[in-house]
């Protein structure tokens, strides 16, 4: 079940994508995040009183990290993609699987060799695929682009702590949109703010809707056991989301491209393999533990 909710998360990012592809032709990143972040919140608010979780959290300080190293990732992801080309930015920001990788050695977990090699495959995929170019003046802007990577590994790492404690996945996914919403909104205070007609109000909601569900599964899927595995699976958003743009714009692929795609597929049955025949790692500590 970890797989397919990753699975199901790289595909609601793919069609998030294509609705923020759609909605940047007459708005700008900062009120798509903005409008993604506060619709989220709206959408996740009813889901909560629906099915009457407490927003009070007794682990609000992984909650706050969570919000603030994901809203802070998506800043740089976007400040990125306006520095970059976008294949550049793309690429880098994907480094959050290796990354995380090394944020769990640090907290004490041992991944597998095979693991490693996992995700370093599913990467060369990545690049084969966007193939991505950063030339030498680029350099402060590949850096954000590379911060990007870390501070969503950093994000998933403090998911990964709040699934560990019991927290439900409305609850975090909650939380993020209403950091993400506060900070996107005082970065648009400084920002020109374009009119919303049904055209782009419909876009602008699929984008929130998307994204919700998205991080709903994302965050069930990084709860489990296995969470390199479910960062590994996550290169299957680049998959949907070339097949989206070969459907709707008639972007094609050459050899190459195929290659990485082939190369991210095996990256993610490898990483289902390892993940099936490593150790299991010690079990967590208890909820609302402390360090």
């Amino acid at each position: 079940m970890q797989t397919l909710w990753m699975v199901v998360a790289s595909l609601l990012f793919a069609c998030m994508g294509v609705c923020v592809k759609l909605a940047a032709v007459t708005h700008s990143a900062i009120e798509v995040v903005f409008y993604r972040s506060f619709l989220s919140l709206i959408i996740m608010a009813c889901i909560i009183g629906m099915r009457g979780v407490a927003i009070a959290t007794p682990h609000w300080r992984w909650q706050i990290s969570r919000g603030l190293f994901g809203f802070a990732a998506l800043f740089s992801y976007f400040w990125a993609i306006t520095l970059l080309p976008l294949a550049t930015a793309v690429t880098l920001n994907y480094t959050s699987a290796i990354f995380l990788a090394i944020f769990l050695v640090l907290a004490g977990m041992r991944p597998s060799v095979g693991t490693f090699g996992a995700l370093l495959v599913g990467l060369a995929g990545v690049g084969l695929l966007l193939r991505p170019s950063l030339h030498g003046d680029q350099l402060p802007a590949g850096l954000i682009g590379l911060a990007s990577g870390v501070l969503a590994a950093m994000a998933y790492f403090s998911v990964r702590e709040l699934g560990a404690r019991g927290e439900p996945e409305t609850r975090t996914v909650f939380y993020f949109s209403l950091v993400s919403s506060v900070g996107a909104g005082f970065w648009l205070l400084f920002s020109e703010i374009h009119r919303v007609d049904l055209y782009s109000g419909l876009l602008l909601l699929g984008v929130a809707a998307f994204a919700t569900g998205a991080q709903l599964a994302m965050t069930r899927a990084f709860s489990g056991t296995h969470t390199l595995l479910a960062a590994a699976l996550a290169y299957s958003t680049v998959i949907f989301s070339s097949l989206f743009a070969a459907f709707l714009w008639g972007e094609t692929h050459d050899a190459w491209a195929w290659l990485g795609i082939a190369l991210i597929v095996v990256s993610g049955l490898a990483s289902t393999h390892f993940a099936r025949h490593s150790a299991r790692p010690a079990p967590d500590r208890a909820p609302g533990s402390r360090r």
